[in-house]
């Protein structure tokens, strides 16, 4: 497994929206998440700064070009573009982060 981090960012206002959509996450997107080889997948809140923080582990079959190009998870981006910052097709402004220390 390896692990991947990014953050992005939350609009202002919607901090419990956020939690609500993914408190209530498609079974659907779920199931490819699982089905494509992400596990432990969790994502933290900067309430400060409102940057979101996600952290999740990936199998080595994963392949980076499933996902956004998947109608399941380009519906949820439409979902999630009035509460985050995105681009212009809808995926959030991600920013990959580099792991600098990690402790088992």
């Amino acid at each position: 497994m390896i692990r991947n981090a990014f953050k992005m960012k939350l609009k202002a206002g919607f901090e419990l929206e956020y939690k609500k959509r993914h408190d209530e996450i498609w079974p659907e997107l779920a199931s490819l998440l699982t089905e494509t080889g992400i596990q432990d997948y969790s994502i933290f809140l900067d309430e400060e700064t409102l940057i979101l923080f996600a952290v999740q582990k990936i199998s080595a079959y994963f392949d980076m070009d499933v996902l956004p190009n998947h109608p399941i998870v380009k519906k949820w981006w439409a979902y999630m573009g009035d509460i985050m910052e995105t681009n212009p097709d809808n995926s959030p402004v991600a920013k990959t982060l580099i792991e600098v220390f990690h402790l088992d």
